[in-house]
């Protein structure tokens, strides 16, 4: 018994000496995963790429691991590219996502020069021609399609159906590829789909493949048009809680990629240059998060609340999309649980909480909380709701933890204000 250790260093220790709430990263094992997926994915093979998905976690740390491990990034905003360029991170490894891309986005895209644009509609591919053109250059694009396969997720993150806001219907398609053949300054490099995050295994995945493929090979036969590239999207699932048994990610991964490689041997069509984008898989059992406990409410006759100092600006997804979570009391780590709790964020909303009916230790004002697999989407999501401050975060490298980006101050959060 005694204080809770992540990474080799006490999380009592951090909570004290950087304040809470405290986002904890590790970087040994957020660079173990990107070796791990660019080894079983990509294996040194020049047709296969691993671009991370900033949506999940982007830091100017995150970046410099990238650019160091030799992944590639995917943006959806101006505000991710604009990290990326005051990072220089290599606009050759960037994919421009986003369903709604600005003119300004695009303009920006193109001046960067992103290795490509993953583009949901031809509208937009008209306008990317546009300003290449103005810009003298010839942008790379990649439809994005929606294969009409759902993920096996929560229906806020499934992004393949055919009722989504995401990607071209496979009925367009055709209708996008010949008016794509007027415009000059576009490559039309092949497709991106993805069927949505947090999935337990790839069966998804490879319905949506067989569906993809098919379609690859009806354009070649019909219209001419031989795919170069197809980006098979991310969305592979962690471990939050136990009731999650996420497949291995080589097993996967290999599971698609081998698909892809038997149909083309099969119906001979070149087999393309393939892309994923782990985001989630990367950061998210490479985080946590510790809180103070505020207050210990016990109900007769109903729940014990567990108070924290946080909640719902830094972690938003228990709200969102009914994440689950598991969690430790850091300076109790090793006493067996006495009560059934829920874990209380601190914010005017009936919905702040973190964790519903969890089993700790008897908890006190001051006790430490590590709410454990936090590294995906929760800095990314961290909002100002009731005039809460963005928590620090710590970087962890061989045992040794560093400040990797400041808490935000009162003056950072009003400094717009008029």
């Amino acid at each position: 018994m005694g204080n809770y250790t992540f990474c080799g260093v006490d999380a009592v220790e951090l909570a004290e000496k950087y304040g809470t709430p405290l986002y904890v990263m590790s970087e040994d094992e957020i660079t173990r995963r990107l070796r791990e997926i660019k080894s079983c994915f990509e294996g040194g093979r020049a047709d296969r790429a691993t671009f991370f998905a900033a949506k999940s976690f982007l830091t100017k740390d995150m970046l410099r691991i990238l650019t160091r491990e030799g992944a590639g990034l995917d943006v959806v905003s101006e505000g991710e590219l604009y990290l990326a360029r005051e990072m220089a991170f290599p606009p050759e490894r960037i994919a421009f996502h986003g369903n709604s891309k600005t003119e300004l986005e695009i303009t920006r895209g193109i001046e960067y020069g992103v290795g490509k644009f993953v583009s949901d509609s031809v509208e937009e591919i008209e306008l990317i021609d546009a300003r290449a053109r103005l810009a003298g250059v010839k942008a790379h694009v990649l439809i994005r399609v929606a294969p009409g396969v759902e993920g096996h997720t929560h229906r806020h993150i499934s992004t393949g159906g055919a009722d989504s806001k995401f990607g071209l219907s496979l009925s367009s398609v055709t209708e996008a590829i010949s008016l794509c053949g007027v415009f000059k300054n576009v490559s039309l490099d092949g497709f991106h789909f993805h069927v949505g995050s947090q999935c337990m295994d790839n069966s998804a995945h490879v319905e949506a493949l067989r569906v993809i493929l098919t379609m690859m090979l009806k354009l070649r036969d019909t219209n001419g048009f031989e795919a170069r590239t197809l980006d098979m999207g991310g969305g592979f699932g962690v471990r939050y809680t136990d009731n999650d048994s996420p497949q291995p990610i080589a097993e996967f991964i290999c599971g698609m990629t081998e698909c892809v490689g038997k149909f083309c041997k099969e119906s001979g069509m070149t087999m393309p240059a393939l892309i994923v984008e782990p985001g989630r898989w990367v950061t998210a059992e490479a985080g946590i998060t510790l809180y103070t406990v505020g207050s210990v409410k016990r109900i007769p006759g109903g729940r014990t609340y567990i108070g924290v100092d946080g909640g719902f600006p830094d972690n938003p997804r228990p709200a969102l999309y009914d994440a689950k979570y598991e969690a430790v009391l850091a300076n109790k780590f090793g006493v067996p649980p006495e009560e059934t709790v829920t874990i209380a964020g601190k914010c005017c909303e009936s919905g702040d909480v973190l964790i519903h009916d969890i089993a700790l230790p008897r908890a006190a004002r001051g006790d430490i909380i590590a709410v454990l697999g936090t590294g995906a989407y929760n800095h990314t999501m961290a909002n100002n709701y009731n005039k809460n401050t963005i928590p620090a975060i710590v970087m962890i490298k061989d045992g040794k933890p560093r400040l990797s980006v400041r808490r935000q101050s009162f003056a950072a959060m009003f400094a717009g204000d008029i």
